[in-house]
């Protein structure tokens, strides 16, 4: 039953920061899931034995590209695969799942926040045993074959049923199909304090949950409204579908805009919150006001000890470079490891598995903690809700008040999108270039005191990533740079501005940072380099 296929290789397999992403028409052509699979198979070689977990947000394609991975894996050699049922799986749910069965890592079927559909996007998440994303050596030896692979193996058998819970057998393969909903519940049970959050919804607290025709629907229904007991219909757009019902689930102030005009009516509940395509990034809104990402961060860390599993402390708390400085002075506060990463996950796991941070999180809506190894969107919006419990104040309380206890971070990011590459590429090397000569010079009234391209060196395995490039002023303010590796097509040009203040609390952040948008678009040259005046996506 075991067929080998000759093929010939694709050259644009090579894969971003958490993963391959490609438009879906491109992914539909004959052998190019196979290629890329049979690629991964290759690298990691002697399949005999191992243990995948396989699953995906039920994007378009989804149901296709499963069926080839199963046949795939038995044909290869993988002795066991855990599916999700139906094939639907979200990110944090597949980490839990590897850690949990000890896998030997798996493949979440995902462009995460990017649109799905004929017409969309689609993306092959590939995990290893830690349950987070592989480090770039593994993914450059993934790409590295996929320019020379001439062949896969595939089982020539009916597709499997992935309907019903239990057991089945593929060529020797054993294939358990299980309800990830269940396993993730028990995960967030022993972090949150779920008698609390029940209580707060019995006395009348109100939320919405907007789960944009995406792979959390099904978790968010289970947990909020038949656990907690948050009022039916509090849950919105919870069937996940093919093209998440002509939404973009990326859960942000322009595409989460009916979660958005909903939460700033007057017929807003208490609590507003919407995950992404595969569940891993989360957004936070109060009546009539929105957490950023930021903001969220250093806000749960500074309340770590109100959740049941953290009251014992944590270790510490990472953030990528691009998000804003508010999480630093947290930590600094409470006396608890701090790091900066640059950006993708996979930077972050290296500090949890040596216990250096707990929690960790990236200004593009990612915040998640040691209990698996990705960003978790629901894990967040528990945080919140468990907080708001325990304290008994508003999201706009809570926000306000560390505020003014650690002062403001005004921050926003400005994405320009559909930018030629070649154009992006030479744009950036020019500006890396261009930086060092800054040091010292003012541009109306801010000073520059350092610029430069940002370079992590890992504490663990010693490598050295250089990513983005940033400037920063001596009044605490900054400017970042970065190429986005998460797209499908072209390139995405990213700038995101922080203005601190510690009197201020109150003001327009567009209307605080418009000053230095102004000098971000000088020193970078952005309107003359790609035509583009004002941003596609500003956050």
């Amino acid at each position: 039953m075991i067929k080998t296929v000759a093929t010939t290789p694709y050259t644009d397999q090579k894969m971003g920061t958490a993963g391959l992403r490609r438009k879906s028409k491109v992914v539909v052509q004959p052998n190019y899931v196979e290629n890329f699979m049979q690629s991964i198979f290759n690298v990691i070689g002697n399949l005999k034995g191992k243990t995948f977990v396989v699953g995906g947000d039920g994007r378009y394609y989804n149901d296709i590209a499963i069926q080839k991975i199963i046949k795939m894996a038995a044909a290869n050699g993988v002795s066991r695969l855990i599916i999700g049922q139906n094939g639907y799986m979200s990110t944090p749910a597949g980490s839990n799942i590897i850690l949990k069965n000890k896998a030997d890592g798996g493949f979440i079927l995902s462009a995460s926040h990017n649109p799905g559909g004929e017409n969309g996007d689609f993306g092959i998440k590939y995990s290893n045993e830690t349950g987070g994303q592989i480090p770039s050596a593994v993914s450059d030896k993934i790409y590295a074959q996929t320019q020379i692979v001439s062949e896969y193996k595939i089982c020539d058998v009916p597709d499997v049923d992935l309907s019903k819970i239990g057991h089945q057998e593929l060529c020797g393969m054993q294939i358990d199909v299980i309800d990830p909903v269940t396993d993730y519940v028990e995960m967030m049970r022993g972090i949150f304090d779920f008698d609390a959050i029940s209580k707060l919804f019995a006395a009348g607290f109100t939320m919405r949950f907007d789960a944009m025709n995406a792979v959390t629907g099904p978790y968010a229904k289970k947990i909020f409204e038949e656990i907690l007991g948050a009022p039916a219909g509090s849950v919105v757009n919870y069937r996940p579908l093919p093209d998440f019902g002509g939404l973009h689930p990326d859960p942000n102030m322009v595409y989460a805009k009916d979660l958005v005009n909903f939460m700033f009516s007057d017929q807003a509940t208490d609590f507003g919150a919407a995950n992404d395509g595969d569940g891993d990034r989360n957004m936070i809104l109060g009546p009539k006001f929105f957490v950023t990402p930021s903001d969220s961060l250093a806000i749960l860390t500074d309340n770590f000890s109100l959740i049941p599993a953290y009251k014992k402390g944590i270790y510490g708390v990472a953030k990528s470079a691009a998000t804003s400085t508010a999480v630093e002075r947290v930590a600094k506060e409470h006396g608890i490891g701090y790091y900066e990463v640059p950006t993708g996950w996979k930077y972050f796991v290296n500090l949890m598995d040596s216990k250096r941070i707990t929690f960790c999180g990236e200004e593009s809506f990612g915040t998640g903690s040691s209990h698996i190894r990705e960003k978790d969107g629901i894990w967040a919006v528990l945080f919140w809700l468990n907080i708001i419990a325990a304290a008994g104040k508003s999201v706009e309380q809570i926000t306000r008040e560390h505020w003014q206890k650690y002062g403001r971070s005004y921050y926003m990011r400005f994405d320009f999108e559909g930018v030629d590459t070649a154009v992006a590429d030479k744009m950036m090397a020019d500006l890396e270039a261009k930086l060092p000569t800054l040091s010292g010079k003012t541009f109306d009234n801010y000073k520059v005191s350092a610029a430069g391209a940002f370079i992590y060196n890992d504490p663990v395995d010693h490598s050295s990533t250089k990513n983005g490039l940033i400037v920063r002023f001596a009044d605490g303010s900054r400017i970042v740079y970065r190429l986005s590796g998460t797209g499908s097509s072209g390139a995405t040009i990213r700038v995101y501005l922080e203005r601190y203040s510690q009197t201020d609390l109150r003001s327009d952040p567009l209307k605080m940072l418009t000053e230095i948008f102004r000098i971000a678009m000088q020193i970078s040259e952005i309107p003359e380099r790609t035509g583009k005046h004002q941003a596609d996506v500003i956050t």
